[in-house]
Protein backbone atom coordinates (compact mmCIF):
# COMPACT_ATOMS: atom_id res chain seq x y z
CA UNK A 1 0.00 0.00 0.00
CA UNK A 2 2.88 2.34 0.69
CA UNK A 3 3.12 5.14 -2.30
CA UNK A 4 5.46 7.51 -1.64
CA UNK A 5 4.07 10.68 -2.76
CA UNK A 6 5.24 11.81 -6.75
CA UNK A 7 6.67 15.61 -5.03
CA UNK A 8 6.40 18.33 -7.56
CA UNK A 9 7.94 21.24 -6.20
CA UNK A 10 5.45 23.75 -7.37
CA UNK A 11 3.10 22.75 -4.69
CA UNK A 12 2.86 22.50 -0.94
CA UNK A 13 3.29 18.34 0.14
CA UNK A 14 0.19 19.06 2.32
CA UNK A 15 -1.69 20.07 -0.72
CA UNK A 16 -0.65 16.94 -3.00
CA UNK A 17 -1.32 14.60 -0.23
CA UNK A 18 -4.74 16.20 0.25
CA UNK A 19 -5.44 15.85 -3.00
CA UNK A 20 -4.73 12.06 -3.38
CA UNK A 21 -6.60 11.16 -0.02
CA UNK A 22 -9.41 13.38 -1.61
CA UNK A 23 -9.85 11.28 -4.73
CA UNK A 24 -9.26 8.17 -2.84
CA UNK A 25 -12.09 8.97 -0.32
CA UNK A 26 -14.44 10.85 -3.46
CA UNK A 27 -13.76 6.76 -5.47
CA UNK A 28 -14.36 5.82 -2.08
CA UNK A 29 -11.11 3.69 -1.73
CA UNK A 30 -11.24 4.98 1.44
CA UNK A 31 -15.19 4.46 2.68
CA UNK A 32 -17.22 6.13 4.69
CA UNK A 33 -16.71 5.63 8.77
CA UNK A 34 -12.96 4.57 8.24
CA UNK A 35 -10.53 5.97 10.54
CA UNK A 36 -7.44 7.42 8.91
CA UNK A 37 -4.53 7.25 10.54
CA UNK A 38 -1.79 10.17 10.64
CA UNK A 39 0.91 7.62 11.08
CA UNK A 40 -0.02 5.16 8.53
CA UNK A 41 -0.76 7.93 5.98
CA UNK A 42 2.47 9.31 6.52
CA UNK A 43 4.23 6.30 5.94
CA UNK A 44 2.37 5.24 3.07
CA UNK A 45 3.53 8.89 1.26
CA UNK A 46 6.97 8.68 3.22
CA UNK A 47 6.33 12.18 4.67
CA UNK A 48 6.42 13.53 8.11
CA UNK A 49 3.03 13.63 10.23
CA UNK A 50 2.45 17.36 10.07
CA UNK A 51 1.68 17.85 6.31
CA UNK A 52 -0.86 14.97 6.89
CA UNK A 53 -2.03 16.72 9.95
CA UNK A 54 -2.48 19.96 7.52
CA UNK A 55 -3.87 17.47 4.18
CA UNK A 56 -6.49 16.41 7.11
CA UNK A 57 -7.65 20.23 8.34
CA UNK A 58 -8.43 20.80 4.23
CA UNK A 59 -10.47 17.62 4.00
CA UNK A 60 -12.50 18.45 7.09
CA UNK A 61 -13.50 21.73 5.58
CA UNK A 62 -14.20 20.37 2.47
CA UNK A 63 -16.61 18.16 4.64
CA UNK A 64 -15.02 14.79 4.23
CA UNK A 65 -13.50 14.07 7.51
CA UNK A 66 -14.14 14.82 11.04
CA UNK A 67 -11.49 15.22 13.28
CA UNK A 68 -12.90 14.22 16.71
CA UNK A 69 -10.02 15.02 19.85
CA UNK A 70 -8.84 12.19 21.30
CA UNK A 71 -10.63 9.92 19.17
CA UNK A 72 -9.14 10.35 15.82
CA UNK A 73 -9.81 11.30 12.15
CA UNK A 74 -12.93 9.58 10.68
CA UNK A 75 -14.13 9.76 7.12
CA UNK A 76 -17.46 11.28 6.80
CA UNK A 77 -20.89 9.51 5.36
CA UNK A 78 -22.36 11.09 3.12
CA UNK A 79 -24.81 13.80 3.95
CA UNK A 80 -27.97 13.83 0.82
CA UNK A 81 -28.83 17.03 2.85
CA UNK A 82 -25.26 18.30 1.88
CA UNK A 83 -25.18 16.96 -1.46
CA UNK A 84 -28.05 19.08 -2.07
CA UNK A 85 -26.95 22.31 -0.92
CA UNK A 86 -23.80 21.68 -3.18
CA UNK A 87 -25.82 20.94 -5.72
CA UNK A 88 -27.92 24.26 -5.51
CA UNK A 89 -24.95 26.67 -5.23
CA UNK A 90 -22.94 25.07 -7.67
CA UNK A 91 -26.08 25.36 -9.90
CA UNK A 92 -26.17 29.31 -9.26
CA UNK A 93 -22.63 29.18 -10.51
CA UNK A 94 -22.56 27.30 -13.09
CA UNK A 95 -25.84 28.68 -14.65
CA UNK A 96 -23.85 32.01 -14.47
CA UNK A 97 -20.70 31.04 -15.80
CA UNK A 98 -22.01 28.89 -18.86
CA UNK A 99 -23.78 32.32 -20.11
CA UNK A 100 -20.63 33.99 -19.74
CA UNK A 101 -19.08 31.26 -21.60
CA UNK A 102 -21.26 31.70 -24.09
CA UNK A 103 -20.52 35.09 -24.98
CA UNK A 104 -16.75 34.61 -24.53
CA UNK A 105 -16.49 31.35 -26.96
CA UNK A 106 -14.04 31.56 -29.73
CA UNK A 107 -12.61 28.70 -32.10
CA UNK A 108 -9.86 27.92 -29.48
CA UNK A 109 -12.58 27.38 -26.69
CA UNK A 110 -14.60 25.36 -29.08
CA UNK A 111 -11.74 23.06 -30.37
CA UNK A 112 -10.65 22.29 -26.39
CA UNK A 113 -14.40 21.80 -25.57
CA UNK A 114 -14.58 18.81 -28.35
CA UNK A 115 -11.85 17.28 -27.92
CA UNK A 116 -13.04 16.74 -24.10
CA UNK A 117 -15.68 15.50 -25.42
CA UNK A 118 -13.90 12.82 -27.72
CA UNK A 119 -12.07 11.60 -24.84
CA UNK A 120 -15.46 10.99 -22.59
CA UNK A 121 -16.74 8.91 -24.86
CA UNK A 122 -13.24 7.05 -25.29
CA UNK A 123 -12.99 6.51 -21.78
CA UNK A 124 -17.24 5.56 -21.70
CA UNK A 125 -16.21 3.11 -24.40
CA UNK A 126 -13.38 1.47 -22.56
CA UNK A 127 -15.41 1.43 -19.11
CA UNK A 128 -12.88 3.88 -17.60
CA UNK A 129 -14.82 5.57 -15.36
CA UNK A 130 -12.05 7.48 -13.28
CA UNK A 131 -10.98 8.52 -16.29
CA UNK A 132 -14.81 9.61 -17.30
CA UNK A 133 -15.49 11.51 -13.75
CA UNK A 134 -11.91 13.73 -14.47
CA UNK A 135 -12.73 14.32 -17.78
CA UNK A 136 -16.30 15.11 -16.64
CA UNK A 137 -15.01 17.59 -14.06
CA UNK A 138 -12.38 19.22 -16.95
CA UNK A 139 -15.55 19.96 -19.34
CA UNK A 140 -16.92 22.52 -16.31
CA UNK A 141 -13.26 23.63 -15.42
CA UNK A 142 -13.16 24.69 -19.11
CA UNK A 143 -16.66 26.45 -18.79
CA UNK A 144 -14.87 28.69 -16.33
CA UNK A 145 -11.90 29.41 -18.08
CA UNK A 146 -13.69 30.10 -21.52
CA UNK A 147 -16.00 32.58 -18.83
CA UNK A 148 -12.72 34.35 -18.12
CA UNK A 149 -13.34 33.47 -14.63
CA UNK A 150 -10.88 31.06 -12.67
CA UNK A 151 -11.70 31.43 -9.58
CA UNK A 152 -15.46 30.24 -9.93
CA UNK A 153 -13.66 26.77 -10.27
CA UNK A 154 -11.36 26.80 -7.15
CA UNK A 155 -14.61 28.15 -5.07
CA UNK A 156 -17.06 25.12 -6.89
CA UNK A 157 -14.09 22.86 -5.90
CA UNK A 158 -14.17 23.66 -2.16
CA UNK A 159 -17.91 22.79 -1.86
CA UNK A 160 -18.65 19.36 -4.40
CA UNK A 161 -16.72 17.38 -2.69
CA UNK A 162 -19.96 15.44 -1.24
CA UNK A 163 -21.36 15.65 -4.53
CA UNK A 164 -18.66 14.28 -6.17
CA UNK A 165 -19.09 11.12 -3.84
CA UNK A 166 -22.61 10.56 -5.16
CA UNK A 167 -21.59 11.26 -8.72
CA UNK A 168 -18.42 8.82 -8.88
CA UNK A 169 -21.16 6.26 -7.14
CA UNK A 170 -23.91 6.52 -9.52
CA UNK A 171 -21.75 5.86 -12.64
CA UNK A 172 -22.82 2.75 -13.29
CA UNK A 173 -26.44 2.04 -13.55
CA UNK A 174 -28.11 5.30 -11.86
CA UNK A 175 -26.22 7.77 -14.06
CA UNK A 176 -24.16 6.33 -16.93
CA UNK A 177 -21.50 8.07 -18.91
CA UNK A 178 -23.61 7.99 -22.31
CA UNK A 179 -26.37 10.15 -20.45
CA UNK A 180 -24.31 12.78 -18.78
CA UNK A 181 -21.86 12.65 -22.10
CA UNK A 182 -25.48 13.82 -24.13
CA UNK A 183 -26.17 16.48 -21.36
CA UNK A 184 -22.53 17.61 -21.66
CA UNK A 185 -23.13 18.21 -25.58
CA UNK A 186 -26.37 19.86 -25.07
CA UNK A 187 -24.63 22.57 -23.32
CA UNK A 188 -21.64 22.60 -25.67
CA UNK A 189 -23.72 23.29 -28.39
CA UNK A 190 -25.63 25.79 -26.91
CA UNK A 191 -22.79 27.61 -25.94
CA UNK A 192 -20.80 27.17 -29.42
CA UNK A 193 -24.51 28.62 -31.23
CA UNK A 194 -23.71 31.62 -28.24
CA UNK A 195 -27.15 30.92 -27.31
CA UNK A 196 -27.00 31.94 -23.64
CA UNK A 197 -30.34 30.83 -22.22
CA UNK A 198 -30.13 27.74 -24.18
CA UNK A 199 -26.74 27.14 -22.12
CA UNK A 200 -28.35 28.42 -19.22
CA UNK A 201 -31.23 25.85 -19.22
CA UNK A 202 -29.03 22.68 -20.39
CA UNK A 203 -26.87 23.38 -17.59
CA UNK A 204 -29.81 23.76 -15.16
CA UNK A 205 -31.04 20.42 -16.53
CA UNK A 206 -27.68 18.67 -16.16
CA UNK A 207 -27.02 19.47 -12.28
CA UNK A 208 -30.29 19.04 -11.57
CA UNK A 209 -30.44 15.22 -12.46
CA UNK A 210 -28.11 14.28 -9.48
CA UNK A 211 -30.81 14.95 -7.35
CA UNK A 212 -32.15 12.35 -8.56
CA UNK A 213 -29.48 10.38 -8.14
CA UNK A 214 -29.40 10.09 -4.29
CA UNK A 215 -32.07 8.10 -3.62
CA UNK A 216 -31.16 5.02 -5.56
CA UNK A 217 -27.48 5.53 -4.49
CA UNK A 218 -28.36 5.74 -0.34
CA UNK A 219 -30.60 2.70 -1.01
CA UNK A 220 -27.50 0.37 -2.37
CA UNK A 221 -25.29 2.02 -0.24
CA UNK A 222 -27.01 2.68 3.27
CA UNK A 223 -23.73 2.19 6.00
CA UNK A 224 -21.80 4.96 3.55
CA UNK A 225 -24.96 7.90 4.16
CA UNK A 226 -25.85 9.24 7.28
CA UNK A 227 -29.63 8.07 8.64
CA UNK A 228 -32.04 11.01 8.19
Amino acid sequence: MDTPLPFNNNEPVNQQIYRLLRKDIVECVIEPGKLLSEKDIAARFAVSRQPVREAFIKLAEAGLVQILPQRGTFVMRISAKRVADARFLRQAMECAIVRRAALNISERHIMLLEHNLHRQELAAQNRQMREFFGLDDEFHRLLTEIADCPLAWDIIESIKAAMDRVRFLSLGQVSPPQGLISQHYNIFNSVKARDADAAEQAMRDHLQALIFSITPISRQNRDWFEEK
